[in-house]
């Protein structure tokens, strides 16, 4: 389960994390880190590590055209069940690159981008950001929300996304680090 609070405060965070007691929950809030922890019941800890609520305005009139893929790589895209996804891989069928989106009328939701350590700094993600932005627009989103990393935030700001407020994530259960 995930807690998303599109405004977070004290009393609304330790309730929510008071009650939920299995392992495994999520707690989302567009405050900083230093904020969230304090509010937090026992038995939760921070996760994730910093995150940032990014958003982007898609183009008008949406477009296919990619640019070149990058020599050695295959770009495949498909919608299922309201879900678009692309995904690169190499000439021989290594994971390279993937992301998603949906659209939710005149907003689309990017999720799980990400480029394999072994492929970072050939453009891919540049490629998977843009095949996915233009299959939002022609279905009609007009603008882009998306929960980044750090390192991810580097990749949507060279694309056209700003930062709108921070993003910080809370687990319900042992701290994985501790293990």
């Amino acid at each position: 389960m995930r807690h998303v609070l599109h405004s977070a405060d004290e009393a609304t965070v330790h309730r929510i994390t008071e009650h939920a007691t299995a392992p495994g929950v999520w707690l989302k809030a567009f405050v900083p880190p230093e904020t969230l922890e304090p509010w937090l019941a026992p038995g939760w800890h921070l996760a994730g590590g910093p995150g940032y609520l990014m958003c982007a305005s898609l183009p008008v009139a949406p477009t296919r055209a990619l640019g070149p893929i990058p020599a050695g790589y295959r770009l495949n895209t498909w919608t299922r069940d309201g879900v678009t996804r692309a995904l690169v891989r190499t000439a021989d069928g290594v994971f390279a690159a993937r992301g998603q989106i949906a659209v939710t009328g005149r907003t689309a939701v990017v999720d799980q981008v990400e480029t394999d350590p072994a492929h970072q700094r050939r453009g891919l993600g540049h490629l998977v950001m843009h095949g996915l932005t233009a299959a939002a627009a022609e279905q009609g989103a007009t603008a882009g929300v998306l929960g980044a990393t750090p390192q991810g935030r580097a990749l949507y700001e060279t694309t056209g996304w700003r930062v709108l407020a921070p993003l910080t994530s809370a687990l319900r259960g042992p701290d994985p680090a501790d293990t």
